[in-house]
């Protein structure tokens, strides 16, 4: 048998088989860690945080994985994770957890689609994209508590969209979908969307907010790209789903929501977007006001 025959043997065991998957990480270290040092672009050790990422992606390449129970504790150490030159990741159920500070349960510079599996991330949010890349999830149960800020962050959030213009990502629009499952915020916006342009595609999902804000999105400025142009665009299309929360828009973003007649949405602040298509009256102003383009609308 060729040699990456047996690799792909062996690999496949250890989905399976936890002592197959330690000894298979412990015989790959030397390979794991060369690979994180040329990603990283300086060297690194089984010391370094970089090390205990979890599944990852890069330089345009494929990866799927199924029914793996993965956890990470460093900081920095996503779960399910991209980086320079993109790619492709399948994630079809399993367990996915993280404790490290900036440790989301996904951090995406690729394509990441996830169905039908578990992820938390106990101090950090739950997903992050970077640049034009996209996550799309499928009956997910899915958890942040971004209680402590970590870099440039100045937002507790728990999904955050941005481009970092560090090169890390690539530029363009980017895409976040989830259709059914659970999304639970502990901390902080549901949403925060900072210099980039995307579009949120939300289907039945049943969203648990947070204590300590009423915010579920937030496109505004923030402390990357060019003051003036480092807003947040983002159209947000809403198919049979329920929202509760305010939508918020500074200066230099916009904001443009797309209702259909299944889908409500229940303000706990007054609303700032650019354009409303769809029913007004399936928006509960809740004593607030929704402004469209500037103006009030109720």
């Amino acid at each position: 048998m060729e040699t990456n025959q047996v690799l792909d043997q062996y690999a496949l065991e250890a989905q399976r088989d936890e002592t197959v998957l330690n000894r298979l990480v412990k015989e790959s270290k030397g390979m794991i860690l060369r690979s994180a040092s040329k990603v990283c672009k300086r060297f690194i050790t089984d010391s370094d945080d970089e090390y205990e990422v979890a599944l990852m992606t890069t330089g345009g390449a494929t990866l799927n994985a199924s029914d793996l129970t993965v956890s990470t504790s460093s900081n920095s150490s996503a779960a399910i994770r991209s980086d320079r030159g993109g790619g492709t990741v399948n994630v079809t159920r399993g367990t996915y957890d993280t404790t490290g500070v900036g440790s989301p349960a996904i951090y995406s510079t690729a394509d990441i689609t996830v169905s039908d599996a578990t992820l938390s991330a106990s101090n950090s949010e739950a997903v992050v994209i970077e640049g034009g890349n996209s996550v799309s999830l499928s009956n997910v149960n899915i958890t942040g508590s971004n209680a402590r800020l970590n870099g440039q962050s100045t937002q507790k959030t728990n999904v955050l969209i941005y481009q970092s213009m560090s090169g890390d990502a690539s530029e363009g629009n980017s895409d976040f979908t989830m259709t059914g499952g659970t999304m639970t915020a502990e901390t902080g916006s549901m949403f925060h969307v900072t210099n980039v342009t995307t579009t949120i595609n939300l289907e039945h999902v049943e969203f648990n907010y947070a204590s300590d804000s009423d915010v579920f999105l937030d496109a505004s400025a923030d402390s990357w790209g060019t003051a003036g142009k480092n807003g947040g665009n983002v159209t947000l299309n809403l198919v049979d789903q329920e929202i509760t929360g305010a939508i918020l828009s500074d200066n230099v973003s916009s904001v443009h929501v797309n209702l259909d007649s299944a889908s409500t949405s229940t303000l706990t602040g007054d609303s700032y977007v650019t354009s409303f298509s769809g029913d007004l009256s399936r928006v509960n102003t809740n004593g607030y006001t929704l402004y469209v383009n500037g103006v009030a609308v109720n």
